[in-house]
């Protein structure tokens, strides 16, 4: 009992010592409040990247992608109103994830002809399954006209973009804050359009037809939850190899999804 107590004293002396760096910082506008405030939310960027399926473009690193999270958490600290109410993760979570995108396409990581490569795979999808009904990675070389290596690179452009699952939670000191909670709007979501059961077994027949590879990726990210890095200690690949095989499936599932909205 007594280190329940104690655990409920220190979580509440976090928060306490929190809101005390916001309401000095919101007085002072400090650069040296603002520093204390960097280090308590460095690890927010760390939990953006780990759910952002991107690569580090040629001349790179992993590191160079934490930096870029450096500046949307600076723009985030310094717009931040606490008196309005909001939960400073949700507020910084969109800002970290743009900051990152902003600068890697300051470098040119997804390029017109990159876009235009995704493109005409996704066209050789189309193609390929309306021909035979199935997808074969040998098929899809021989429609491009390229050889494994430009096959793989194709394949790890369409892979990067953002993906998350909605049901995460990142816990830090204001206790654990939905992702979905970033993204909400009026909208109509995914979930209400498949309302409608005709989509949801569209939906599900399209799964069915995916490759047994694909499937299990999909559903190990979007079902079970777990990170790329941890889908490739399960399916023995490497992380980069994870994200290919995460952009394929999606390749194939929208193909799939469009011939049978044609149908």
């Amino acid at each position: 009992m007594t280190s329940v107590f104690n655990a409920v004293n220190a979580s509440a002396n976090v928060k306490s010592d929190e809101k005390k760096l916001w309401e000095e910082f919101s007085r002072s506008r400090a650069l040296s409040v603002r520093d204390e405030l960097v280090k308590r939310y460095l690890p927010l960027i760390k939990y953006v990247v780990g759910r952002m399926a991107v690569s580090p473009p040629q001349g790179l690193d992993y590191e160079d992608i934490l930096s870029f999270g450096v500046f949307g958490l600076l723009d985030a600290i310094d717009k931040f109103e606490p008196a309005k109410g909001f939960v400073f993760q949700t507020y910084a979570i969109p800002r970290i994830r743009g900051a990152i995108l902003d600068e890697l396409r300051k470098c040119d990581w997804f390029s017109r002809t990159g876009r235009e490569k995704v493109q005409r795979l996704n066209k050789a999808m189309e193609k390929i399954l309306r021909d035979k009904g199935e997808l074969k990675d040998e098929w899809l070389m021989a429609e491009l006209g390229i050889d494994e290596a430009e096959y793989y690179e194709v394949q790890e452009l369409a892979s990067r973009g953002y993906i998350t699952s909605l049901d995460d939670t990142t816990p830090l000191d204001d206790g654990d804050v939905p992702v979905e909670a970033t993204l909400a709007d009026d909208r109509e979501g995914a979930p209400e359009r498949l309302d409608d059961e005709s989509d949801k077994q569209q939906l599900i027949e399209a799964l069915k037809e995916l490759p047994e590879r694909e499937r299990q990726m999909l559903s190990l990210y979007y079902y079970e939850g777990l990170t790329l890095k941890e889908i490739g200690q399960v399916m023995g690949v490497s992380e980069s190899r994870v994200s290919q095989i995460h952009g394929k499936g999606l390749s194939i599932l929208r193909t799939i999804l469009k011939a049978k909205l044609n149908e």
